[in-house]
């Protein structure tokens, strides 16, 4: 018993460590995979990462490097897990925080994401500082930034940078990019849009599978 309460005490002191990580990435190895949940070594902990949190078509292998967003630490019947996460859009956005000094000064931020993982993310920025271009502050010079954060989750994964507008007309024509729109056409009752496009642009605003306007 006495044992027992004594691993229980340390597996709570390294939960508090981890307490404070929640919501930021760290470094991690797969330990091993397990069905639909990879178990990933943290150093002092093993985080679990669900199938939900995985990025779609990425192949997990023991002994596999991985960055890992800390979602949270879930205290259970069998003590405290750590869940991990690559599949959520504030992975791609703590990836952005790293290759963009920018937002820690507040010269611009992202002020919505909208993710698919492994397949495609439409981020929307914004500058609070006038002649900021707050699209090429992400993008970086010659697509190095936005690069470094697709090399971290898989060139596979499309990344549309938008400009984020108060106006909800501007918002969504910006979101619905690279599509040419004619024309938004809003129903504020039932918080629809319906946006007319010219022929030739109307597959490219509903992409592969309706993932275009779906993530817009």
């Amino acid at each position: 018993v006495i044992l027992q309460r004594l691993r229980e005490a340390e597996r709570e002191i390294i939960m508090a460590e981890y307490d404070d990580k929640i919501g930021t990435i760290i470094n991690g190895i797969v330990s091993r995979v397990e069905g639909m949940i990879v178990r990933i070594d943290l150093g002092k902990a093993q985080g679990i990462m669900p199938k939900s949190e995985q990025i779609q078509g990425e192949r997990y292998y023991p002994g596999q490097r991985l960055k890992v967003y800390l979602k949270d630490v879930e205290r259970g019947m069998r003590g405290p897990q750590l869940v991990v996460s690559r599949g959520s859009a504030a992975f791609i956005e703590d990836l952005f925080r790293a290759e963009v000094p920018e937002m820690e000064s507040g010269a611009v931020e992202i002020k919505a994401i909208a993710r698919e993982a492994g397949v495609r993310s439409k981020i929307a920025v914004a500058s609070s500082v006038p002649g900021v271009d707050p699209v090429g502050t992400f993008v970086g010079g010659h697509g190095t930034r936005v690069n470094a954060v697709m090399s971290e989750v898989g060139e596979q994964e499309k990344i549309d940078i938008v400009v984020w507008d108060d106006d909800v007309k501007t918002f969504i024509v910006n979101a619905l990019s690279p599509t040419k729109v004619s024309k938004v056409t809003l129903n504020e009752a039932e918080k629809k849009a319906e946006v007319l496009v010219p022929e030739d642009q109307q597959s490219i605003a509903i992409g592969k599978a309706g993932q275009n306007v779906r993530l817009a």
